[in-house]
């Protein structure tokens, strides 16, 4: 499978927005413009059929959808998935996917590059079923907390492997990915995995030795994983406000 690529993940809009137009804060047009903005014109495809994207969320309201997750797994670590295999293996392999909640059941959607000819490039989502178990991810409090720990062990380790050339990336602005209707929190939390997410991609080894790559490598492990489970924690907050205003 040909990844998109998963420092801006789609997957995280398609949950954002899609979890906006579901709690009233957006318009369907609106969350598909977004999404279209952000990456070109979307179909589902399953074995039988292919529509527009914004056909399918519209028979997915329809049908009773109550609620989008998103999952950021990388090689063992499968980030908010439970299965079954093929579901899980796909998301690993694109290193991002979303689960849809239903009446019953559980539908997955896996991103693409789906390129037609020369003029054509926007993204491909496979459904298939998922399982319906809640994931092990943390809660936004949580995530928040280690994100911050994982951020200061990882500038220590860093600042201490140091090589030759340019020092470390500014944090420089960065659009949160998030939709109306997420709680100050969360856009906080979200704000801050961007701009990390940023400083991953960004670094490089030139010009270290090998104890020093040992070193840099596993900060950038700790905080890369520390990254994906705050960004799948902000983009899932708003169903945590939605539970606890529910609550007697």
């Amino acid at each position: 499978m040909v990844r998109v690529h998963p420092d801006s993940p789609i997957s995280a809009t398609l949950v954002a927005w899609g979890n906006a137009w579901l709690a009233g804060h957006a318009g369907l047009d609106e969350a598909v413009d977004r999404l279209e903005h952000a990456a070109g014109p979307q179909v589902v495809s399953s074995e039988v059929t292919e529509v527009p994207l914004r056909r399918f969320l519209a028979d997915l309201r329809a049908e009773g959808v109550s609620a989008l997750r998103l999952s950021l797994p990388a090689a063992g670590d499968p980030l908010g998935l439970t299965g079954p295999p093929p579901f899980t293996m796909a998301a690993v392999d694109a290193g991002q996917a979303v689960t849809i909640v239903l009446p019953g059941r559980c539908l997955g959607l896996v991103p693409a590059p789906d390129r037609r000819g020369s003029s054509y490039s926007g993204v491909r989502w496979s459904a298939m079923p998922a399982d319906c178990t809640p994931p092990d991810v943390p809660g936004l409090a949580e995530a928040e907390h280690a994100l911050t720990t994982a951020m200061r062990a990882a500038t220590d380790a860093l600042s201490r492997a140091e090589g030759p050339g340019p020092g470390h990336p500014a944090l420089r602005a960065t659009d949160d990915g998030l939709a109306p209707g997420y709680p100050a929190r969360a856009h906080r939390v979200a704000a801050l995995t961007a701009r990390l997410a940023s400083v991953l991609r960004l670094a490089d080894e030139r010009g270290l030795t090998s104890g020093q790559i040992a070193v840099r490598g596993q900060a950038l492990r700790d905080l890369d994983r520390a990254v994906r489970r705050a960004r799948v924690a902000a983009h899932n907050a708003i169903h945590e406000t939605r539970d606890a205003q529910a609550r007697p």
